[in-house]
């Protein structure tokens, strides 16, 4: 498509040419393409502006990371945060500093989850930890299951005890799929004081966390 007519389909009224636009953009050099991701920045349907901020994380430059930064200050739509959020992750290391501020000031399910699994992809145990022990301390199941997960991440690490110890709450928790996904972190990390409430754990009221201590046995 050339630029012109490209230039014709994101001023279009119709959604669907929008997106055709935006979609075509990925054969364009971010000089030229994030002048025009911006122009749909604020449209009014959420997906056109979850299409630009999924485009702000593969066209690069100074000025998208900055306009990445201004939906997620602007955005209320948690979807359009979330992919915003994961396209900031792009960029790297200068990527953290925001991405902890939104994981700090929005517990939204989504937003948290996406921000969770783009940390795979950083060496930042410290900052880690702390978004682990945040989701793992909200009231979101999937968040505090998914915060459990990523503490695997940690082992060898210093933060290896500070990990643990959340694994040592979990083992407590009043939610019995809490309790069942922190026996296999408990096998993990190992040690004697995981073994006794793996045995504590083995007598547990709810078949579900029983059935994985039996299961980490075989």
């Amino acid at each position: 498509m050339k630029l012109q007519e490209l230039e014709a389909f994101l001023d279009h009224p119709n959604p669907k040419l929008q997106m055709q636009a935006i979609a075509e953009l990925r054969h364009y050099d971010p000089e030229v393409a994030v002048p025009l991701l911006k122009r749909r920045m604020y449209d009014e349907q959420f997906a056109i502006r979850s299409f630009v901020a999924q485009g702000l994380g593969y066209k690069r430059n100074d000025e998208a990371f900055s306009a990445l930064l201004d939906m997620i200050d602007r955005e209320t739509d948690h979807n359009v945060i979330s992919e915003a959020a994961n396209s900031l992750a792009k960029y790297g290391l200068q990527s953290i500093p925001h991405l902890q501020a939104i994981f700090e000031s929005n517990s939204h399910w989504l937003v948290r989850l996406s921000i969770l699994a783009a940390m795979e992809d950083f060496d930042v145990p410290a900052t880690l930890l702390e978004f682990c022990l945040l989701g793992f301390n909200g009231d979101n199941q999937t968040v505090r299951l998914t915060s459990l997960s990523s503490l695997s991440q940690l082992k060898d690490t210093p933060h290896e005890s500070a990990a643990f110890e959340i694994c040592l709450q979990a083992a407590k928790d009043t939610d019995a799929f809490v309790r069942a996904q922190a026996v296999g972190f408990l096998r993990l990390f190992g040690g004697h004081e995981a073994e006794a409430v793996l045995r504590e754990l083995s007598q547990d009221p709810d078949y579900r966390v029983v059935k994985a201590v039996l299961e980490g046995l075989l």
